[in-house]
C-alpha cells in the first residue's frame, strides 16, 4: 500500500471514530472498492480524456445515498486528485487500521493438508489468546510444509511447520 492510501485511510477512520461508524465505513469503502474492482469502471476512472468533474458527477450519482456523506467526500477528493485508482488501497488500509483499532487480527494459516472448521476455531482461540486480539482465520494449503501449520498475523510468522524443523535440524548438522 502507498503512503497516501495510508494517509486517507487514517484521515478517514478518524472522521468514522467520531461518527461512531467505523464498521459501516469500512463496508461502504469495500463495497466502493469491489465496484471499482471491474475493468469497465476502472478503465472509465484512469481514462487520461475524461474530465475530473464527469468521473466526480458519475462517481456521486452512482453512490446516491448508498454511502455515508464523508465516505462520498473522500471517495470525491480521491478521483478529483487523480487517485481512483488507489480507492482499493485505501479501502485495504482503513480495514487495517479499523481492525487495529478495535483489536482484530486476521491470521493466515498455511496447512500441509486442508483444516477442518473446528482446527480452524482451535487455532482462532489459541491465538487471540496469545496475541490477546480476536482472531480470524484465512486458511491455505502448502503441500511443500509436509506437515504442522504455518501462521502469520500482520508481520509475525509462526513456522511450526516439518519443513521448518527439517531445515533447522539440516542447519544445525552443518
Amino acid at each position: 500500500m502507498s503512503a497516501a492510501a495510508n494517509r486517507y485511510a487514517k484521515a478517514l477512520f478518524a472522521v468514522a471514530k467520531e461518527n461512531g461508524a467505523v464498521e459501516s465505513f469500512g463496508e461502504q469503502m469495500d463495497a466502493v472498492a469491489a465496484a471499482l474492482n471491474e475493468t469497465a469502471v476502472r478503465s472509465f476512472f484512469e481514462h487520461p480524456n475524461i474530465e475530473t468533474e464527469t468521473k466526480v458527477r458519475l462517481l456521486l450519482t452512482s453512490l446516491g445515498d448508498q454511502v455515508a456523506q464523508p465516505v462520498a467526500n473522500a471517495l470525491k477528493l480521491l478521483v478529483e486528485r487523480g487517485r481512483a485508482g488507489e480507492i482499493g488501497a485505501v479501502a485495504a488500509a482503513y480495514r487495517a487500521i479499523a481492525d487495529e483499532a478495535l483489536g482484530r487480527a486476521k491470521a493466515k494459516v498455511a496447512s500441509a493438508f486442508a483444516l477442518s472448521p473446528e482446527q480452524e476455531q482451535a487455532i482462532a482461540e489459541r491465538f487471540s489468546a496469545l496475541t490477546g486480539k480476536q482472531v480470524s482465520v484465512e486458511s491455505s494449503v502448502d503441500p511443500s510444509l509436509l506437515g504442522g501449520i504455518r501462521v502469520r498475523i500482520g508481520d509475525i510468522l509462526y513456522d511450526g511447520s516439518l519443513a521448518a524443523r527439517l531445515a533447522e535440524l539440516e542447519k544445525s548438522l552443518n
